[in-house]
């Protein structure tokens, strides 16, 4: 049998046009901006992002920039760990949808995932909130 992960869908619609909220938020400089509870700093290495997190520096890889509104990543969150975070910019009317699914880890108590989730909705409306601002 196919073990499953708990997972969360979370989306906030923003009132910005899809190319306009891609282009934003694939940047990965601009992390700290709207991703507080996740992105303190960002520096290139080479050819890797460090993202310092509130838990230390992790590893984050960025799907290719691409025409579909994909900001797919994969956080490695300790040695040999990678996590992915599928994220998705969609159409919503005149404006836009993001979508984000989060995984539980299966070593994640419930308490935790709940909390993490929460901060990861939070941050999405951070990010409506400064492309709504820069109007």
């Amino acid at each position: 049998m196919v073990r499953l992960h708990e997972s969360k869908m979370l989306r906030v619609v923003i009132e910005r046009q899809p190319d306009e909220v891609y282009e934003y938020a694939v940047n990965p400089e601009r992390l700290p901006e709207w991703a507080a509870s996740f992105a303190l700093a960002v520096r290139k290495e080479g050819d890797e992002w460090i993202v310092d997190t509130p838990e230390g520096p992790m590893k984050v890889e960025f799907a290719e920039r691409n025409a579909y509104g994909i900001l797919d990543h994969y956080v490695t969150v300790a040695p040999g760990i990678r996590v992915l975070n599928p994220m998705r910019v969609i159409p919503n009317g005149m404006g836009s949808e993001v979508i984000f699914t989060f995984f539980k880890p299966d070593e994640m108590p419930m308490e935790q995932f709940e909390l993490e989730a929460a901060n990861v909705l939070q941050d999405l409306h951070s990010l409506k909130r400064v492309l709504e601002q820069q109007r």
